[in-house]
């Protein structure tokens, strides 16, 4: 098979598109042919080297983390998939024509989305819900995410805004010139704060939680809102003055998979109740430009379609 291949830690001039041994489907694993994978955060922060501690690489070796496909093999012990379905997961070495993916943590797509669109989804869709799973936000509270213009902060929203919260949506101060004509107008949330702003920070009422996303000074500022016994999560650094407000629960999200959450998100896309924007489709055999790409910035998700 052909496969975007890491040989040594570097900038996006390492990923090369080569001939890579097919994977082998082994007990409980499925092998799919892959349609798509997506450009995370991660995937360029592995290929540089920055997660070399945690997240090691073995060269030469393979990366990226979203998929979706079409199952070509089962494995011996599978159940519950069948060759010819189309199916999404986070998984690992996404970045090539076939992978191999644990039965475990593979769902199929909802009938009525596009294939090539559920790539985007994995990962973002599933951070998004569990960060605002772990503010335990309940209706009729509030909520501040930070980021709310990303693809994880517009998850968040979507899933605090479906257990009934009043959601403000931090974004900044030139995306909130976007909010009635741009792509922000579809993050769905109530109101919108620019946290870039003094001043608007300083205007917002006690909050109940934070959802964030960005991490930084910002979150500095924010966790002296938030209301005492209230909650400030996030999937970056906590605040480094968290100790300055005992009265706040502070928590850090690591994402993890589960299946009925990802469909449940995924449905959520088909129906059009969240927008996950996509800026960019690009053969994967141009993956260093499309990781070069996304280090620049930028809310939409850039997929890699094999």
């Amino acid at each position: 098979m052909k496969a975007v291949v890491v040989h040594q830690y570097g900038g996006p001039e390492v990923l090369k598109f080569e001939d890579y041994p097919d994977p082998i489907a082994g007990p409980g694993e499925v092998l799919v042919r892959v349609a798509a994978s997506s450009v995370n955060p991660i995937d360029y922060k592995r290929r540089a080297g920055l997660t070399k501690d945690f997240y090691p690489l073995k060269f030469p070796g393979l990366i990226g983390v979203d998929i979706s496909g079409t199952v070509v093999k089962i494995g011996p012990g599978v159940e519950g998939f069948s060759v010819g379905d189309q199916v999404f997961a986070m998984a690992d070495n996404t970045y090539a024509e076939l992978c191999v993916v644990k039965a475990a943590v593979l769902a199929k797509v909802p009938k009525g989305l596009d294939l090539i669109q559920a790539a985007a989804l994995p990962l973002v869709t599933v951070t998004g819900n569990q960060l605002l799973a772990a503010t335990g936000i309940k209706a009729g509270q509030t909520v501040l995410v930070v980021g709310a213009a990303g693809n994880v902060g517009r998850s968040a929203v979507f899933t605090a805004k479906a257990r009934g919260a009043i959601v403000i949506a931090g974004i900044l101060k030139r995306q909130i010139v976007d909010v009635k004509s741009g792509d922000a107008k579809t993050v769905g949330a109530d109101q919108f704060v620019a946290t870039d702003d003094d001043t608007a920070i300083a205007n917002l009422p006690p909050l109940d939680a934070v959802a964030d996303t960005v991490g930084g000074r910002t979150a500095e500022k924010l966790i002296a809102k938030v209301k005492p016994g209230g909650i400030y999560a996030s999937v970056v650094d906590l605040p480094q003055n968290a100790a300055k407000y005992p009265s706040v629960k502070v928590a850090h999200v690591f994402s993890k998979f589960d299946r009925k959450t990802l469909e449940f998100m995924a449905e959520a896309v088909r129906d059009g109740k969240l927008v996950i924007p996509i800026s960019q489709k690009l053969p994967l055999s141009e993956a260093a430009e499309a990781q070069a790409a996304a280090e620049k910035g930028g809310s939409g998700k850039i997929l890699l379609v094999a």
